[in-house]
């Protein structure tokens, strides 16, 4: 049997990772928007907080796994993303935000939820 792609395993990640943030109460608002600035995988609604969520895979970890591939420049993208999803979904423009990080790495198999993993500024 062929190994599986990254890009599926990418989308399985995402999958796991959106039901477990279905199953903490969060409600799903956009999965994989994309714009001109680049991709959002998961966009969710926490109370009245809209969480802009990446989901980060790794499958081999000697250059620091998932959460070391979010670096400044990863966060600047998805910053202008958000930005430009709160200017097309006008009816969540004015509704308080962060950015949360989920990660999975085939070593540990277990989902890591990052909450407010950065900030916008």
């Amino acid at each position: 049997m062929p190994e599986r792609s990254s890009q599926h395993i990418g989308k399985d990640a995402e999958r796991l990772a959106l039901r477990h943030l279905e199953q903490q109460g969060l409600r799903l608002l956009a999965q994989n928007w994309s714009c001109k600035r680049g991709e959002l995988d998961l966009v969710m609604l926490d109370g009245d907080t809209v969480v802009f969520v990446e989901v980060r895979y790794r499958q081999h970890t000697q250059w620091g796994g998932a959460l070391a591939s979010i670096d400044a420049r990863k966060c600047q993208k998805l910053i202008l993303a958000a930005q430009h999803f709160l200017q097309r979904e006008t009816r969540w423009a004015n509704h308080p935000c962060r950015f949360d990080v989920v990660t999975m790495d085939s070593a540990t198999p277990q989902l890591n939820w990052l909450r407010n993993a950065f900030d916008s500024q």
